[in-house]
């Protein structure tokens, strides 16, 4: 089966064909500038066979930026879809597995919007259009909250009165639940340990956005994210943990304007706001490397990031327990040795002890950065978030298959 992933981001569009279940890439790549006209023409960096090519092309949805890619998969000899695999980052309370799209479904996603308003609303609009457009097209949604549905309500639930939370659908539902899920399972595989008894930390580190997940047994038990992508980490441009005493202030600062304050705290803060130089970590301890250390404002940032990362790794190693393993994933976690150094550094405590030898530079992944006497093992894992996806889609459309009776599921609901 040929499962075409799709990833919608506001503006882009990432896409990967795979033979599945060998799991063979036939192309790939990314539509950019979709919806409203930028200075810069909208594009499509798409490769197929090795080849590498770019072409201009008019989106102004992503139903448009879709209907080009299918053109130009078939034109440059690729074959085409038999199923579509869709990221959806918020499945809510309801969605707690992938599952098969049909019309119920659709309309429990878009009654469910607000909970991700940046990222779900492309997304289930680009369902809706393939619905409509390719209705004999199977497709699958694969949520990024799902791997969290096994966090326990004494973990999930905020101190709140209950019948608010409940009103309003209010507790912690976690994210980048595929990519860890993904990462625990390849790193269970590595240390040839029972997936299902196998304990760990696992650190999705991304130029953009950034959590930790605690791992007993295979289950995720806590994320540091919580009912929105906001808190926990530092990350490149979200605020991360805030005391919800500032936010009230900043409510009363902007004159109640709660637009104005979440734009802060999702596209003004974290990095970017700490060092007013980049969102990305790797451009402030590059320049704080070429500075000597010596500019004390992208000091500040570089530690503040870090020790974020630092607290809840020792959190999370004692919600887990006996662990296995501390996963690093992502971009920073994949390239960045410096910054699992220092979020490893005076952890022999909890059993955590890096061989800089092994962590620089970084070998071929996945590999083991861990000193041989190390308790538990520091692995380095390269995340697949497409691979995951088009394997849960060929999971859920195999004969027989739980998330067939999915999808009936949310339209008697």
């Amino acid at each position: 089966m040929n499962v075409l992933v799709l990833n919608c981001g506001s503006s882009s569009l990432k896409y990967r064909l795979l033979a599945m279940p060998a799991a063979r890439e036939l192309a790939g790549g990314e539509a950019q500038r979709v919806g409203s006209r930028t200075a810069k023409p909208a594009r499509i960096f798409h490769h197929v066979g090795g080849v590498k090519t770019v072409h201009a092309a008019v989106m102004p949805s992503h139903a448009a930026a879709f209907d080009e890619v299918l053109k130009l998969l078939a034109q440059t000899g690729a074959p085409p879809p038999a199923a579509l695999g869709h990221r959806l980052v918020h499945g809510g309370a309801r969605f707690s597995s992938p599952v098969a799209v049909d019309a119920g479904v659709l309309r429990a996603l878009q009654a469910i919007q607000h909970l991700a308003p940046i990222h779900n609303p492309p997304a289930t609009a680009l369902l809706a259009a393939c619905h409509a457009r390719y209705p004999g097209l199977p497709q699958v949604a694969v949520f990024g909250t799902a791997y969290h549905a096994t966090i326990p309500d004494y973990a999930r639930t905020y101190a709140l009165p209950a019948a608010l939370t409940a009103r309003l659908g209010i507790r912690k539902y976690g994210f980048h639940g595929t990519s860890h899920q993904y990462v625990v399972a390849e790193a269970a595989r590595f240390l040839n340990r029972p997936l299902d008894r196998f304990c760990a930390v696992s650190c999705h580190l991304g130029s953009g956005g950034a959590s930790l997940c605690a791992v007993v047994n295979g289950r995720s038990v806590d994320n540091t994210m919580g009912y929105s992508p906001l808190q926990g980490l530092v990350m490149s441009t979200r605020c991360g943990d805030l005391d919800p005493g500032l936010a009230l202030r900043l409510l009363a600062d902007q004159l109640g304007n709660a637009g104005a304050v979440g734009k802060l705290l999702n596209t003004g803060s974290g990095v970017l706001g700490l060092s007013g130089l980049s969102a990305d970590i790797r451009d402030v301890l590059a320049s704080l490397e070429r500075a000597n250390g010596r500019d004390a404002r992208l000091h500040t940032a570089a530690q503040v990031y870090l020790w974020r990362i630092r607290k809840y790794l020792g959190a999370y190693l004692a919600v887990v327990g006996r662990s296995d393993a501390v996963i690093f994933t992502d971009t920073i976690g994949e390239t960045l040795p410096a910054v699992r150094a220092v979020v490893c550094a005076d952890m022999a405590y909890f059993g955590v002890c890096l061989d800089p030898a092994r962590n620089q530079p970084t070998p071929p992944l996945p590999c083991d950065v861990a000193a041989a006497d190390s308790a538990v093992r520091v692995l380095v894992v390269a995340t697949n978030e497409e691979l995951a996806i088009a394997r849960c889609t060929f999971e859920v459309l195999s004969p027989g298959a739980p998330g067939r009776q999915a999808a009936s599921q949310a339209e008697a609901a």
